[in-house]
């Protein structure tokens, strides 16, 4: 594979481009790059949808701590039509999802017409989903369902009462209100953005409150219990105060450090409210895990998603999604499609 000069073979597939300028900078665009420039896995994939998610802006704007080293395709997430699979465990022809591992990170990703990567990345469409809705959810999507099934494996049920979803207009957040609403559970979504309370609540949030209701208490090392369980997506201090504001025998699933990846917290919480933190690591989970976590959301009614929900775009529409990411801006999800 030559990452220097992808321009160099003319047997090439559309894609968006990220490239390091000898000034450190980082610039983007969308050209042909060469099939040469695909790492030499088992099952070669023709790319219809991915979509755009946070982790895919860090990557598009040089952020290191997801990408290594550039030029790069970013985009964590792909459905599309299997080409060739030297493994024999897929057929030319079969319809797959690839999200997480380390597609878009340091492997070229879903902004690109083609994809190669490991057979044991790879998950069979399941019945219920089409190419097209299953990257209305994506990573997103999968994230917040294994947030859900944290939770009822810690028996935070519908009577449990109240949960909280935080950074709840965004992917993860929003889809969590919505899976969890399905299953019967009153949702509080926590935002910034108080103005976009009757879209929370058309996907199924109870309640509406500003995300300082969360953060902006004493420091006290424990707080008013409010909510018995929580799918959080944006951690630092966002997540130290549902902590010690979670009740008895309840748990909270985090899955994001938007606000830092640190955490500063105390004990007490945990010894004397018994309240479980759960990681949510979607892009490293297990092949069963996997599967039945994709067969969960191939469950769910994609019409109940509002016509808003999903942003459409093509390669060269990125650029700007990426930018509205990074500055807080994204509601819903944003659909890639290729040409």
């Amino acid at each position: 594979m030559d990452k220097k000069n992808p321009e160099m073979s003319t047997d090439t597939f559309k894609a968006f481009y990220v490239k390091e300028t000898e000034e450190g900078d980082f610039s983007s665009d969308v050209r042909q790059v060469p099939f040469s420039f695909l790492p030499k896995h088992d099952v070669l994939i023709r790319v219809k949808y991915s979509s755009l998610n946070y982790k895919d802006a860090l990557s598009a704007s040089g952020n290191k701590g997801v990408t290594r080293t550039y030029p790069h395709i970013p985009g964590i997430d792909a459905s599309g039509i299997v080409k060739e699979d030297k493994s024999g465990t897929f057929k030319e022809g079969d319809k797959v999802i690839v999200t997480g591992r380390d597609l878009g990170s340091n492997t070229s990703g879903g902004f690109g017409e083609y994809i190669s990567v490991p057979a044991d990345w790879v998950v069979k469409l399941p019945e219920g989903l089409t190419l097209e809705t299953a990257m209305f959810y994506g990573t997103a999507g999968f994230t917040a369902m294994y947030g859900v099934k944290r939770l009822q494996r810690e028996l935070i049920e519908p009577d449990s009462g109240k949960v909280l979803v935080t950074g709840a207009t965004g992917g993860v957040g929003s889809l969590s209100i919505l899976f969890l609403a399905e299953l019967g559970y009153e949702v509080v979504a926590a935002t910034g953005k108080l103005n976009e309370e009757p879209f929370l609540k058309l996907i199924g949030a109870k309640e509406v409150i500003n995300r300082e209701q969360v953060t902006n208490v004493s420091h006290s090392l424990m707080l008013s219990r409010k909510w018995s369980g929580a799918i959080e997506t944006v951690g630092g201090s966002m997540l130290d105060a549902v902590i010690r504001q979670t009740n008895h025998d309840g748990a909270v699933a985090c899955c994001g450090n938007i606000l830092g990846h640190e955490l500063n917290t105390n004990i007490y919480p945990f010894i004397l409210r018994g309240v479980s933190l759960l990681g949510i690591d979607s892009a490293i989970c297990k092949m069963p895990m996997r599967l039945k976590i994709w067969d969960e959301i191939s469950r769910v009614d994609v019409s109940k998603l509002p016509n808003r929900f999903i942003t459409t775009v093509h390669l060269k529409g990125l650029q700007q999604e990426i930018e509205r990411i990074l500055k807080g801006g994204q509601v819903g999800r944003v659909l890639v499609i290729h040409d």
